[in-house]
Formats: structure tokens, C-alpha cells, sequence
């Protein structure tokens, strides 16, 4: 079963996310309280804990949220989902708007491990049904 692992915010954008014991999604706005929530494509982001797995494997001390991301899953291989997909987490759900994403910067860890996961593995969604999401919640594919 596709599950959460995590939820994370944080207050400025470009910095780790602080995990947090559950996260409020607005519909067309994102997480309350989270810097990249707005009127935009990527209000939510989200990367697998096997993605995290990988960089702990390379020596890297990483945790949930340590990538910038919101919702740290398990058990859904989230960059095979095509852009459109949407996602039930509770009664909360996202619809994919994009696979990766260009890293203008290179991040700490990709200065650490040479290499980081977000760029190549990491989604980003919209949220269209508001809700709380919260570790433990399940993760189902609707299209």
C-alpha cells in the first residue's frame, strides 16, 4: 500500500522543509503556510522516501523534508505518473502538473553527495480538493 511518510513546510523558499505533524491543502492555493504555496503549478511538491533511501545510500544524512519537499511518500513510484494524474490523500486531492524540475542552483546536498534526486524524481501537483494530509494517510491513484 502507497502510503505518507511525512509532511513538511517551510517559511522561505530555496531552504529545507521543517516536518510537521499534518499539513492544510487549500484548493488552487496549496499548503497554509508554506512559502510555495499561491496561484501557480507547484503548489505542492512531493519526492518518494526510496528516493531518500537512494542519497542515505550514497552516505548522505538525509531526512523528510531535507529535499524541499511537502509530502514524502512510500510504496508509489511517483515519477511514472503522467502529468494529469490526480492523487486522493485523505480527503485532499492533487492533480500532477509536473515530473522534476530544472535546479538553477546547485543545492547543499548536491554539493555533498554530487548528485541530488529532487531535479529527477521529485512532482509537483495543484491541489483540487482542499483537505489535511498527515503521515500514515494512504496514497491512491484515481486516473
Amino acid at each position: 500500500m502507497s502510503k505518507v511518510v511525512a509532511t513538511c513546510i517551510s517559511e522561505k523558499k530555496g531552504e529545507r522543509k521543517t516536518p510537521v505533524e499534518y499539513v492544510t491543502l487549500r484548493e488552487n492555493h496549496g499548503i497554509v503556510g508554506d512559502a510555495h504555496a499561491g496561484d501557480w503549478h507547484r503548489q505542492v511538491s512531493l519526492l518518494a522516501q526510496e528516493s531518500i533511501d537512494k542519497m542515505r545510500g550514497l552516505g548522505l544524512d538525509v531526512s523528510p523534508g531535507d529535499f524541499a519537499e511537502n509530502v514524502t511518500t512510500t510504496g508509489i513510484d511517483l515519477v511514472s505518473l503522467p502529468i494529469g494524474t490526480c492523487l486522493q490523500i485523505g480527503n485532499a486531492m492533487l492533480e500532477i502538473t509536473q515530473i522534476g524540475k530544472e535546479c538553477h542552483n546547485r543545492c547543499a546536498i548536491y554539493d555533498q553527495a554530487g548528485d541530488c534526486v529532487m531535479p529527477k524524481e521529485g512532482i509537483f501537483a495543484k491541489v483540487v480538493v482542499g483537505g489535511i494530509i498527515r503521515a500514515g494517510y494512504r496514497v491512491q491513484k484515481v486516473n
